[in-house]
């Protein structure tokens, strides 16, 4: 059985959300394989909390105890459990939603979901072996995908995940584009390109 995460980190998931519908694509397609589920995180739902002096030193105590069992550290050990990872998350501010960040932090827990071996390099300590991250802009993303480009690298350096893929669908609120088109667009294309991933 693949167990995928999907993190939810789209404000508007309870009305229309275009990331999210833009994710939930290709969650349908991998529901058809029968060896598959899916356990989501709607990240707005969450009680997560921005670290604090006070929290970290909690966190720091724990680790140091090797103690994980409290509540705090649930969301990264569902995270070090998975098979594979998916992210929707809109294009915001040229990043994401700060609830991903939030969410990130919950994930990085040294001897958890790393380590740091003799050299000092982090090496990781998750199932995960892949992340696909989907996000939608209203204008177009050109050089500025720091969102994208954030995950990837601590995913890749802390967690040592490697296959990590992104798809967009951008240019949406331009006036004149066709919306409609562009997600329909957009979606058959990563559909056809995660068919033989």
């Amino acid at each position: 059985m693949t167990n995928i995460l999907f993190v939810n980190a789209c404000v508007k998931h309870k009305a229309v959300s275009r990331t999210e519908s833009f994710a939930q694509a290709y969650l349908g397609k991998r529901l058809e394989d029968k060896t598959c589920q899916i356990k989501t995180v709607i990240l707005e739902d969450t009680a997560m909390s921005p670290l604090s002096a006070a929290s970290l030193n909690e966190r720091d105590k724990a680790i140091s105890n090797n103690d994980f069992s409290d509540a705090s550290f649930e969301l990264a050990k569902s995270f070090a459990a998975a098979d594979e990872v998916v992210i929707a998350a809109p294009y915001w501010d040229m990043s994401f939603p700060a609830l991903l960040k939030l969410y990130i932090e919950q994930l990085c827990v040294n001897k958890l979901t790393f380590y740091y071996d003799e050299t000092g390099r982090p090496r990781g300590l998750v199932n995960v072996k892949k992340v696909i991250y989907f996000t939608t802009s209203g204008g177009y993303i050109g050089n500025a995908n720091f969102g994208y480009e954030y995950i990837k690298g601590v995913f890749s350096t802390l967690f040592g995940i490697n296959d990590i893929s992104f798809f967009c669908a951008e240019g949406l609120d331009i006036y004149g584009n066709d919306t409609d088109k562009i997600l329909k667009d957009a979606t058959e294309k990563m559909l056809s390109e995660t068919s033989n991933m």
